[in-house]
């Protein structure tokens, strides 16, 4: 089996120190195209470089697969933010605050940054506004032919609400089920019989958990940061959905008398077909990987899963659905929006989402069989094939 190619040193990487409260924060521009790079920040405690450089690597990868040349969207370089600090702390927001302060440069000149663990969209707004920037994506407004228009139209579609879920919240959800669903129809499972694990019931994990329920897959365990909540009979999504509060953990004052309480860790070794982990990088490793005995990992994190586990749950018949594939969907959906492919509107989001990340994973999964690789390898060669194209349209600048 081959494995991606190397990571190559970023073009740009470099390490914040608050004059406040000592914490640091982090960015990392793995690429530019036509001069500016995509990528989220997030604040976590623990939040390391080495983890940030890794994000940014990988929102290169997301760019370049989901390149259209016959899209008005136009494909940018990757990049990532990062600030270590748990974002229920007192001082988070004052942080966050002085922290794109300082990045602001970068923020006006070639960084478009948005939501991410353990930031809401609307967080970064706020703090945004007090930072002096006119938006967090304001990098990208040169490259519209109509930008008024494109902001407009980005702002009535995080607006727009479904069954009380925002859709920028909906539409990475989306992706990851459609995501998965491909994977069994590849294999000839049915939605039925598949029961489904989710780590983490924030943005991500909380909309795959209502997609794939509503396909008809069972999920029969999620967990948060106060343990796992299990149900081998399968969970009432919805009501676990509306009793979260804004970091996805779980009022436990609405489980049913069939629901049990785990440790946090329970989810990991839950018996059932699908693993979603949601929530953070790294979750599993060479250690406890053993412990897994479901076919599918579907990567709705960044990087959950560390090489040294991959290899192991690959020896054992169990398929990583890659981060770069499975999650990309809530960064296309801005683009797709912003620059026109797609209205404001739920319905033809999730059609469009639902479109694209069929194929890609379908791509995906059929170049692994017929390269004998992974899917992220498989993920990394399309990524390559296309990044020529890029390059020759648009100018790939490192």
């Amino acid at each position: 089996m081959t494995t991606p190619p190397a990571p190559t040193t970023p073009l740009l990487s470099l390490t914040w120190t608050d004059h406040i409260t000592g914490r640091q924060g982090f960015l990392v521009v793995d690429r530019l195209v036509r001069g500016v790079a995509s990528g989220g920040l997030r604040m976590r405690p623990g939040c390391t470089l080495e983890e940030v450089t890794g994000l940014a690597q990988g929102m290169s990868m997301k760019e370049a697969l989901h390149y259209d040349p016959e899209a008005r969207y136009v494909p940018l370089g990757g990049a990532k933010g990062g600030i270590d600090c748990d974002p229920r702390d007192p001082e988070a927001y004052g942080l966050l605050v002085r922290y794109l302060r300082s990045m602001r440069p970068y923020i006006e000149n070639f960084w478009t940054t948005g939501e991410d663990l353990g930031l809401a969209q609307d967080v970064v707004d706020r703090a945004a506004v007090e930072a002096g920037l006119v938006s967090s994506v304001q990098a990208v407004y040169p490259l519209l032919d109509d930008e008024v228009g494109a902001r407009r139209r980005l702002a009535e579609a995080f607006a727009v609400e479904v069954d009380g879920i925002g859709l920028d919240e909906l539409v990475g959800g989306c992706g990851v089920a459609e995501s998965v669903l491909t994977a069994l129809d590849r294999a000839g499972v049915p939605y039925w019989r598949t029961r489904v694990a989710v780590q983490g019931l924030g943005t991500m994990g909380g909309a795959t958990a209502r997609f794939l329920t509503r396909a008809g897959l069972t999920v029969v365990a999620v967990a948060d940061i106060k343990g796992t909540i299990a149900n081998p009979a399968g969970l009432d999504v919805e009501s676990l959905l509306a009793a979260r509060d804004a970091y996805g953990t779980v009022d436990r004052a609405v489980l049913r008398p069939g629901d049990r309480e785990l440790p946090g860790d329970a989810w990991l070794s839950t018996e059932a077909e699908v693993l979603v982990p949601a929530a953070v990088s790294y979750v599993i490793d060479g250690a406890n990987q053993g412990r897994v005995t479901a076919r599918w990992i579907a990567e709705a994190a960044n990087m959950p899963v560390r090489p040294d586990a991959e290899a192991l749950l690959a020896a054992r018949g169990v398929t990583v659905l890659p981060d770069v594939v499975v999650n990309s969907g809530t960064n296309a959906w801005w683009w797709w929006t912003l620059f026109g492919d797609i209205a404001p509107d739920a319905d033809e989001a999730f059609a469009h989402t639902r479109r694209s990340m069929r194929a890609l994973t379908d791509l995906t999964l059929a170049r692994a069989e017929a390269d004998g690789t992974a899917p992220r390898a498989a993920a990394h060669a399309i990524a390559a094939d296309r990044l020529p194209l890029i390059t020759e349209r648009f100018g790939w600048h490192r």
